[in-house]
């Protein structure tokens, strides 16, 4: 394991696990799982907020230049509370927003004007003050039930590849995102992903259903490990001490199987996982 500490104010750690030494650079890193090697930044709690925009700005800027989209997925939470850097000078008027793609990783099945509604909160603390094209923020149909709307996700996104916004994987014929925007509750979840839950094994659909949520409202709809797996980049988002148990497990513990949190379960086909944590969510952490 080798810790790097820059001589900069944020509090940052650059952490790489588990690869010889002779694979440790961004040029020679092999399309292995997530987990072989973990990235972990770590800044003060007030500094989280800038360390995110300022990679996801650099993300925005890379895939905008290559192609015509930059296809962003957003989770719900206190994550979009930590986007608010982005709606600010500079970022906010360097980003070509134009080119940005809104999706969701998982949805309450309730209306959009719904406190509950991950759109909702998207909307009101982050879209509605960046200038995105409103036809290129893709909200569930919230007029149907959860199969349906599940069915009308996966659909629209099979639409999207077929026009060239979203890519797909090439092994795995999965949609490919560009930036997966996360967060994990204190078990250990992404998405809608939980732990023992039946669909931590659904292998098949790019979008699928629960009525079962642990965590309420009980009916949702969340992408599937697949599509999570083929993403190139996913930025996990943890702050405060309400995940600190989980963040540390999951980073650091030997949990195996069944007894896998469901972000350990995360393997990338091709991609690049960080953690973005506050000094909080990274206290339990050994070797820091």
């Amino acid at each position: 394991m080798r810790c790097v500490r820059p001589s900069s104010n944020r509090i940052f750690f650059f952490l790489l696990c588990f690869l010889p030494a002779s694979l440790q650079s961004d040029r020679q890193r092999p399309p292995a799982m997530s987990w072989e090697r973990k990235d972990v930044k770590i800044f003060g709690t007030d500094e989280l907020a800038e360390g995110l925009a300022k990679h996801t700005a650099a993300l925005s800027h890379k895939f905008a230049h290559h192609r015509r989209a930059f296809t962003v997925v957003l989770s719900g939470g206190y994550l979009i509370e930590k986007l608010r850097k982005l709606v600010e000078p500079p970022y906010v008027h360097e980003i070509d927003w134009s080119k940005w793609h809104i999706f969701w990783v998982d949805e309450r099945v309730v209306k959009k004007t719904d406190p509950d509604s991950n759109y909702k909160l998207a909307l009101d603390g982050f879209l509605s003050l960046v200038p995105i094209p409103a036809n290129q923020i893709y909200s569930i149909n919230d007029e149907v039930d959860a199969k349906q709307a599940a069915e009308d996700y996966e659909a629209k996104l099979k639409e999207l590849v077929a026009h060239g916004v979203v890519e797909i994987s090439p092994e795995t014929n999965f949609p490919r995102f560009d930036l997966m925007l996360l967060g994990m509750g204190p078990d250990g979840h992404l998405a809608s992903l939980f732990p023992h839950h039946p669909l931590l094994h659904e292998r098949k659909k790019w979008v699928t259903f629960l009525e079962d949520s642990p965590k309420p409202p009980p009916v949702r709809i969340t992408f599937t490990f697949p599509v999570i797996d083929a993403s190139a980049y996913i930025f996990m988002v943890v702050a405060g001490s309400g995940e600190v148990d989980a963040v540390a497990k999951a980073i650091q513990g030997n949990a195996s199987g069944d007894e896998l949190l469901p972000v350990q379960r995360v393997r990338l086909e091709n991609g690049e996982f960080t953690w973005f944590l506050d000094t909080l969510a990274a206290s339990k952490l050994r070797s820091f």
